[in-house]
């Protein structure tokens, strides 16, 4: 159900902005790297969210607690090794939202450390849980989540082909999940697992 809520949008918004940020600039970068300049020519090798932002996508996101970014652009013809290319690109992101998610946790503990204000642990808490929720959901072996790409890197080549040949009926297959709730019950207990593990680490550093 869409929301219009302000203070939820601005505890939310820094965090979205962050992570879909970095999740798309990890996985044009890691292409960059690998010789694709695709990315880089399209303007979309920049930190600069509007870069990044599919403005329905991005509305759906803080009205509707789900959304989507601008996929970044990839040749994968510009790779030496195709599959093992969109393996490291693919899981770029992903593990980009990890990271964000574990420094969010380091900041949260400076944060209740010096007794800063309420509103900015907020703001970080939902920016830990928002990139643990992308990180985890773009790893669903679903096309077109990171996780389909990941796994047909690994499967042989003519899976491939079957799976782009349906892939147009998984976005049907997507939203049904996700309305079913079926995603949410998968999704919730690892992201909420891995929450409470940062949090735990968190405290174990600042004795808190």
């Amino acid at each position: 159900m869409l929301q219009f809520d302000i203070n939820r949008i601005l505890l939310v918004l820094p965090g979205i902005l962050l992570a879909i940020t970095f999740h798309e600039f990890a996985h044009g970068y890691v292409a960059y790297l690998l010789g694709d300049p695709t990315a880089k020519n399209s303007g979309r090798l920049t930190l600069n969210p509007i870069a990044h932002i599919d403005i329905v996508g991005f509305l759906m996101l803080i009205f509707a607690g789900f959304g989507w970014a601008k996929p970044v652009p990839v040749n994968p013809n510009y790779f030496k090794n195709r599959k093992l290319g969109m393996l490291y690109v693919s899981i770029a992101g992903p593990l980009t939202n990890i990271l964000l998610a574990i420094i969010l946790a380091i900041t949260l503990g400076l944060v209740l450390q010096l007794q800063l204000s309420e509103l900015a642990v907020r703001i970080i808490v939902n920016g830990i849980m928002i990139n643990l929720v992308l990180a985890i959901f773009n790893m669903l072996p679903i096309p077109p989540l990171d996780g389909s790409k990941i796994l047909l890197s690994i499967v042989p080549e003519q899976w491939e082909y079957t799976v782009y040949k349906y892939e147009k009926y998984s976005y049907f297959i997507l939203l049904a999940l996700l309305f079913t709730g079926t995603i949410s019950s998968i999704l919730f207990p690892i992201v909420n697992y891995l929450f409470d593990l940062l949090l735990f680490f968190m405290q174990f550093i600042f004795g808190i």
